[in-house]
């Protein structure tokens, strides 16, 4: 079984725990990786683009010069694309970019992100993950305190407003609970902050 040091706030390694084999212990899958990433962007992408093609310009009715005898091609309308004011070809249109996953594939892409951070030593597991006041500066001093990378993840077993709010301002952190973890979110961040009462939560949910 993977063995991690234990931190509390101020830094202080205060022991060890064993995180579990099945998911924090296993071959990281790249391609179950790749494809949840890769459906986390696309969902985001919201696919509002639309322009207008050359039967949805107004004008044009009427034809521009006559069909023979002018010396020129001859042309149907003014909105065709290569005039100005025309229409666009292969106008971009209103769609949806995003695919889902089935859960087995998410589930396998989340233990070989987690994993993966394990294998990276990037993973830093806090007894008691606790202030007792809304105060990014004390926030920050803990995140110095156990050396977090700039981009740091933390995992709390339920929603902790404190730890949220003093969070928020501090740039590349972000805050989320164990139930909803995203392979993005952990392999986007340099460091995996987790309290250690929500590791059995993720042995629970990600089994």
């Amino acid at each position: 079984m993977p063995t991690v040091k234990v931190y509390n706030m101020a830094g202080e390694v205060t022991g060890q725990v064993e995180l579990s084999e099945a998911i924090f212990g296993i071959e990281p899958n790249e391609q179950a990786v790749h494809a949840s990433v890769k459906s986390h962007l696309a969902n985001l992408r919201q696919g509002t683009q639309s322009a207008l093609t050359r039967g949805q310009v107004s004008g044009g009715g009427i034809k521009p010069l006559r069909q023979k005898g002018s010396g020129r091609a001859r042309q149907g309308s003014t909105r065709a694309p290569h005039y100005t004011h025309g229409g666009i070809v292969f106008a971009p249109k209103p769609r949806k970019y995003g695919f889902s996953l089935n859960k087995k594939l998410r589930r396998l892409a989340i233990r070989s992100a987690l994993s993966q951070k394990v294998l990276d030593e990037k993973i830093i597991v806090v007894d008691g993950l606790e202030l007792p006041e809304i105060k990014t500066k004390s926030f920050k001093a803990f995140l110095d305190a156990v050396k977090a990378d700039s981009k740091a993840l933390v995992v709390t077993p339920e929603v902790n407003e404190n730890i949220v709010k003093s969070a928020r301002n501090i740039p590349g952190v972000q805050t989320t609970i164990a139930t909803i973890l995203s392979a993005y979110d952990i392999m986007n961040a340099d460091t995996f902050i987790v309290d250690k009462a929500a590791l059995s939560k993720i042995e629970e949910v990600y089994a």
